[in-house]
């Protein structure tokens, strides 16, 4: 799940490869998921084990979406190209939270209840923007191949993919509405987000600026 860009003319290479950084993306992603199956295999989760579960494979969730967003404007910022390399990872990484983070609710939550599933998806709103960004991911996950670029042809597939922006956007708005007293750690992730938006609209403008400077317009 990524966003590609257009082909830029061919340049120095600024990074060397780094080529521990695919598998150590792996490595530290594995860590929330690590940690909760340790607490939980030794007693450590709260009085509330399921919520607490649920909400941590969200939050990682999130920042690994939070995060893929972040590689586009860290290439227009600094001049990096290898973050464009890890966006698909983050991207599917991201994904692979999301869905067990569904899976928690959907199994230990409510326990397969569709009655109650339904009704919570209609009735509570936190839910019901959760479940839009996590059905906005799914063919993000099931397009990021390089053989469905080909499929579908390169302007067709990132404009699908431009989808991640609502998804994370819709993933603030669950967290900001999932969280009943201090909205700190939503809402700086909501900044982060908004900021990373900035830089991609401000990227924009000054590309269009240029591209009818050179053309006389």
């Amino acid at each position: 799940m990524a966003i590609a860009e257009p082909a830029a003319p061919a340049t120095r290479e600024r990074n060397p490869p780094y080529p521990w950084l695919g598998p150590g993306i792996y490595v530290g992603a594995s860590a929330p998921l690590s940690v909760i199956l340790w607490r939980a295999a030794n007693g450590l989760l709260s009085a509330n084990p399921i919520a607490e579960v649920m909400n941590q494979l969200g939050l990682a969730a999130l920042i690994l979406l939070v995060a893929c967003l972040a590689c586009t404007p860290a290439r227009h910022v600094f001049g990096w190209t290898w973050p464009a390399r890890i966006r698909r990872d983050l991207g599917l990484l991201a994904f692979y939270y999301a869905v067990l983070h569904v899976l928690v609710y959907l199994l230990l939550d409510q326990l397969l209840a569709v009655g109650a599933i339904v009704a919570d998806i209609a009735e509570r709103p936190f839910i019901t923007v959760g479940f839009l960004a996590f059905v906005t991911m799914i063919p993000l996950a099931l397009t990021s191949t390089k053989r469905s670029i080909r499929r579908m042809g390169f302007a067709r597939w990132n404009r699908l993919h431009h989808l991640v922006y609502l998804a994370g956007a819709l993933a603030i708005v669950h967290f900001i509405w999932r969280v009943k007293a201090d909205l700190t750690q939503p809402l700086i992730y909501g900044g982060v987000l908004l900021a990373l938006f900035g830089v991609r609209l401000l990227w924009w403008l000054w590309r269009r600026s240029t591209r009818g400077y050179r053309t006389g317009r």
